[in-house]
């Protein structure tokens, strides 16, 4: 039974989870290791799933979660080697567009903070409803809109 509902509800979202982990970690191989390491934690807690409103929301504050954590400690690495930043540059791979404007505009959303980059991810690109980002993000409804609008508002301005 576990293992159909996880096919049926998790893995279907696996996309979103990687997308979201690309957006903040800017790193295609840790998006996909944080992907794995997401759709791990999900299995593990398949006894609480029932209790589990929006199993997308949960899949994505995962995900998110685990993003930060890896982008902090790459962080905190940076710090004590120098190289590493180097080295981090290098591995960065952009997803290819055809549209250099949509390039263009994936740049400016990278350049974002990080909660303004999760946001407009989950709205603009995933299609999240503002109380599935607010769930997701641990964030208030309202924060979520103000968030996005700032976001929003920087990305027209450099356009």
């Amino acid at each position: 039974m576990n293992e159909q509902r996880f096919r049926t509800d998790v893995l279907p979202l696996k996309d979103k989870i990687f997308r979201l982990a690309l957006r903040i970690t800017l790193n295609r191989q840790e998006a996909e290791d944080i992907t794995q390491e997401t759709l791990i934690r999900i299995w593990e807690k398949n006894d609480e799933w029932d209790q589990i409103e929006s199993m997308e929301a949960y899949a994505l504050s995962i995900g998110r979660r685990l993003s930060i954590d890896h982008t902090r400690k790459v962080q905190l690495q940076a710090r004590k080697e120098p190289e590493v930043i180097a080295a981090q540059t290098l591995m960065l791979s952009p997803t290819p567009e055809p549209d250099e404007r949509v390039e263009m505009v994936h740049q400016l959303i990278d350049q974002l903070p990080e909660v303004q980059r999760t946001i407009m991810q989950l709205r603009d690109i995933e299609g999240l409803r503002y109380d599935e980002i607010a769930q997701a993000t641990g964030l208030t409804e309202t924060q979520v809109k103000v968030y996005l609008f700032r976001a929003r508002k920087k990305i027209k301005e450099f356009l």
